[in-house]
C-alpha cells in the first residue's frame, strides 16, 4: 500500500488590503474622501460632455489649430529642456554640496512659484522694457507675444521636472562607474556618452515624458508672456480659457479639449508606470 505523503498544516489565513498593511481602518475614511476629491471633478466633466458632439468639437478649425500649436510648441520645449536640463542636472549631481543646493533651489523654483509670476519674470527679462528686451528690440528681435515666447514659457515651467529626475538618478548610481572608465583611459566626453548617459536613462526618459506633459498643459506663464493670439500663441489651455470666457471656440469644444488633455495626462502616467515596471523586471 502506497504511503501517503505528509501534508503541511494549513497556516493562518492571509489577510489583504488595509488590514494586511497594518493601516488603521479609520484612515480609510479620509483616504476615500481624498479619492473622491480627485475623481469627482473628472466625473463631472465626463457627465457634462456632449459625447455626440465630441467629433465635431475636436475637429473644429479652432480646436485643431490650438492642438497643433500645443503639440509643436510642447515638442520644441521638451527638446530645449533636454538640451539644457541634462548638463544642468549633471553639474548639480557632481557639484559640492553648497553649490548643488544653490543650483537645485534655482532649478526647482518654477515648481513652487505661481505660473503667472513666471510670466511676469519673463516679461521683465525679455519684454520691450526688460533687462534684455531693450537690446533685443534694437536688433529687431521681438520675443514676447510670439510662438517663440510660448516655447520659452513652456521650457521655463517644465525644465525642473527633467532636472530633478536626472539628478536623482545620477546621485543614486554614484560615481564609481565613471571613475573606472576614467582609470581605463576614457576621456571626459567618452565617459559622458558611454557611461553617464546610459546610467541616467531612467531619469531622462521619465523627465522627458513629464516635461512634455507639463509643457502641453502650461497656461499661466504663456498667457502673460505670449498672449492669446489665434494660430500664434493660443495653445489648448488658452483655447479652453477663451471658450469659457465667451469668445473664440464654443464651450463644448473647450470641454472636449479638456478631455483630450486628461487623456494625454493619463497616457503619460500609464506609459511611465509601464516603462518603470519593465525596467524593474
Amino acid at each position: 500500500m502506497a504511503e501517503s505523503l505528509p501534508t503541511e498544516a494549513p497556516g493562518p489565513p492571509r489577510r489583504s488590503g488595509l488590514r494586511d498593511a497594518r493601516i488603521p481602518i479609520w484612515l480609510a475614511v479620509p483616504a476615500g474622501l481624498g479619492v473622491l476629491l480627485l475623481l469627482l471633478p473628472f466625473i463631472g466633466l465626463l457627465v457634462r460632455l456632449d459625447w455626440a458632439g465630441v467629433p465635431a468639437a475636436v475637429t473644429a478649425p479652432e480646436a485643431l489649430q490650438a492642438l497643433g500649436l500645443s503639440l509643436a510648441t510642447a515638442t520644441a520645449a521638451t527638446m530645449l529642456c533636454v538640451l539644457l536640463g541634462v548638463p544642468l542636472a549633471l553639474v548639480i549631481a557632481r557639484s559640492p554640496s553648497w553649490l548643488a543646493a544653490v543650483l537645485r533651489t534655482l532649478a526647482t523654483l518654477p515648481l513652487v512659484l505661481p505660473p503667472l509670476v513666471g510670466g511676469i519674470a519673463l516679461l521683465s527679462l525679455l519684454g520691450r522694457n526688460g533687462l534684455l528686451g531693450g537690446a533685443l528690440d534694437l536688433l529687431g528681435v521681438r520675443i514676447p507675444f510670439t510662438t517663440a515666447a510660448v516655447v520659452i514659457a513652456q521650457t521655463f515651467v517644465a525644465l525642473p521636472f527633467l532636472v530633478i529626475s536626472i539628478e536623482g538618478t545620477l546621485r543614486a548610481v554614484g560615481t564609481g562607474h565613471e571613475r573606472v572608465a576614467a582609470s581605463l583611459g576614457a576621456g571626459r566626453f567618452t565617459v559622458f556618452r558611454r557611461v553617464i548617459l546610459p546610467l541616467a536613462a531612467p531619469g531622462l526618459v521619465a523627465g522627458t515624458v513629464l516635461c512634455f506633459a507639463r509643457a502641453l498643459g502650461e497656461f499661466g506663464a504663456t498667457a502673460l508672456f505670449a498672449g492669446n493670439a489665434p494660430g500664434v500663441t493660443r495653445t489648448m489651455p488658452l483655447a479652453i480659457y477663451t471658450a469659457f470666457n465667451g469668445a473664440g471656440v464654443r464651450q463644448d469644444t473647450a470641454i472636449a479639449l479638456s478631455l483630450m488633455l486628461i487623456l494625454v495626462a493619463v497616457g503619460v502616467l500609464v506609459l511611465m508606470r509601464g516603462w518603470r515596471a519593465d525596467a524593474i523586471r
